[in-house]
């Protein structure tokens, strides 16, 4: 087909195909249905002549996460095709995990027709017109294309929601099935024009004056990082030696600042660790740079009971506000970090604080000691594996290892896998560790291997899940095969769902409902399918590094089932030390909260 004229007849799904093109999307993650069978055909088209790359999947929520993934990744722009209704459905569930860490994903979803001629299949019975429309309002920025003429627009606006220059975020754009095949009169090319970046300046000068001296006169500073604050980790490591503060992490934040540096006290919050957590709780001036102080990352925001000071760094002004009565410094976050810096060196005056730089760094060493003592109990004998196993801490360690010593990337699933995950990465650079902190979507860390096996510069991708998490999305075995995908899935077994486990015995000191005795044979499972091998890890790091190192050697998808314990022996975990506002510790919390200046 070619590039089609600047002026000519068109239908609006090859217009639209023209349109994402000419934006720079050329990846389309695909399950096709007869919500979407035109634009299946204008995709078959611009493939035929190498324009695109359409990539078949087997459930939206797998598509969903893989896009996603290829986007945080790699930075390509990119798109999700689905049918009407429960394909579509599955997707925007899915799309919470762009959402929640702010990926900007096209999503082209089938959609009922414009004509009422009856209820379409898939589409919801009884509640009017534009039923999804409403639906997906919720979730995000959404365009019903009902009128041809109006691809332009949508366009527009999909570009401009997907490539926010502070907080990126999935557009919905919804194709009626009998608007698909329509004609675009007098469709001109050149009005695809390509939004121009928008750049935004650094914070009011007088808020950075205010917040120089607030920090000037404060003691005992933290700095809570946020994925926000991404690419500003040197001009924060230098505000942080002005100043003498320590840094707090999110676990998806982890990587902005060394974890090597003696003042990252590393992950702080409800799962939090011993030195990130004594941090927060004495800290008395607090600087959020790029949060959106979640819950758990905020220990329901009882995390900060001796701030009397709070600088907030954010490009969103709500999110500059969270706490009340705070400097909010509401900006691009490099140029204000700039500007602030600027303003304190001017001041020429050293204020740090020794004695807090060394308490910190004392608990810091309190809490390494801690995570190594951890890792050497395993293996434990477990009764449901009826032997020794290995432990999560020590099982994730290692894999951590031979991730870094191969410069492949890692990519964490939900629950317990990913709470020792944080807990226990040393992450010293950006562009490596992926833990989906925001929405915890099982099924994941998975998924999100398909983007290593069909990205423009292809990577080994390491996916660390649980038993739980990877059965949401087993699919990704065929996928993988037909992408030719490397990579590697470690299933880490304790057959429960082990977080919810262990949070049901801290709460009621009972689990329920949440485990099963039903073994299942997982590296049979995946040698089922044609192009993917599959180990046993065994039961010690010996074994478990034996069975790494085939699944490097191997040109293709792997997958290592690790049997892991799961109990109240010393070293199953690394522990929890902050709050959380659920459960029966809700009055506790909930009264720390009303007493709380901010």
């Amino acid at each position: 087909m070619g590039t089609i004229q600047s002026t000519s007849e068109t239908s609006v799904s090859h217009g639209l195909v023209e349109g994402l093109i000419s934006q720079g999307v050329t990846k389309f993650f695909v399950v096709l249905g007869h919500g979407t069978t035109d634009l299946g055909e204008a995709l078959r088209l611009a493939q035929r002549d190498k324009r695109i790359s359409v990539i078949p999947c087997r459930n939206e929520i797998e598509a969903t996460h893989a896009a996603t993934a290829l986007r945080w990744v790699t930075g390509e722009a990119c798109a999700v095709v689905t049918s009407i209704g429960p394909g579509a459905l599955q997707a925007v569930s899915a799309s919470l995990v762009a959402s929640s860490n702010g990926i900007g994903i096209w999503f082209l979803l089938g959609d009922e027709t414009t004509h009422d001629e009856g209820d379409n299949m898939q589409q919801i019975v009884g509640q009017g017109q534009s039923a999804y429309f409403k639906m997906f309002s919720q979730m995000g920025e959404t365009y019903l294309l009902h009128t041809p003429e109006a691809i332009y627009a949508a366009i527009h606006k999909g570009s401009l929601v997907t490539n926010h220059p502070s907080r990126p975020q999935p557009f919905f754009m919804l194709l009626p099935i009998n608007v698909q095949p329509k004609t675009i009169p007098n469709f001109h090319q050149d009005k695809f024009s390509i939004p121009k970046s928008i750049q935004l300046s650094a914070a009011d000068p007088t808020h950075i004056a205010e917040a120089s001296r607030e920090i000037i006169s404060g003691n005992n500073i933290v700095f809570k990082i946020g994925r926000g604050a991404k690419g500003a980790g040197e001009k924060l490591q230098r505000l942080a030696e002005l100043c003498g503060g320590v840094f707090v992490m999110s676990p998806s934040s982890l990587g902005i600042v060394p974890s090597g540096l003696n003042n990252n006290m590393g992950v702080g919050g409800t799962k939090g660790s011993i030195s990130g957590n004594f941090a927060m709780e004495n800290a008395q001036t607090l600087i959020v740079v790029g949060s959106r102080s979640v819950c758990q990352a905020d220990c329901s925001r009882t995390g900060y009971p001796n701030v009397t000071k709070v600088i907030n760094l954010n490009a969103d002004i709500f999110t500059a506000q969270h706490y009340e009565d705070s400097v909010a410094l509401v900006g691009d976050i490099t140029k204000t970090l700039d500007s602030l810096i600027s303003s304190i060196e001017r001041e020429n005056t050293n204020f740090k604080s020794q004695t807090w730089l060394q308490q910190c760094y004392e608990k810091k060493q309190e809490w390494k000691r801690h995570v190594a003592k951890s890792i050497e109990l395993s293996p434990i004998n477990d009764s449901a594996w009826g032997m020794p196993v290995m432990t999560q801490p020590a099982a994730i360690a290692q894999v951590l290892d031979w991730v870094k010593e191969n410069n492949f990337k890692v990519f964490f699933d939900a629950g317990d896998v990913q709470a020792n995950g944080f807990q226990l990465a040393e992450v010293d650079s950006e562009d490596w560790y992926y833990s989906e902190s925001g929405s915890s979507y099982m099924g994941f860390a998975s998924s999100a291997l398909l983007a290593g096996g069909v990205a423009d510069n292809k990577f080994y991708g390491v996916a660390l899940t649980g038993d739980g998490s990877f059965m949401m999305n087993p699919q990704v075995l065929i996928d993988a095969a037909h992408t030719c995908t490397q990579g590697c899935i470690v299933i880490l077994d304790n057959q429960r769902m082990g977080a919810i486990s262990s949070l049901q015995i801290d709460q009621y000191e009972e689990d329920f409902a949440t485990s099963d005795h039903v073994r299942v044979d997982y590296v049979a499972l995946a040698q089922s399918v044609s192009g993917i091998s599959a180990f046993n890890g065994g039961n010690s790091a010996q074994e478990l590094g034996q069975a790494l190192q085939l699944a490097k050697e191997f040109k293709g998808l792997s997958v290592i089932h690790v049997p892991i314990y799961f109990g109240s022996e010393p070293g199953s975990g690394l522990g929890s030390y902050g709050r959380w506002n659920v459960g029966p510790w809700v009055h506790e919390v909930e009264a720390l909260i009303g007493r709380r200046r901010f």
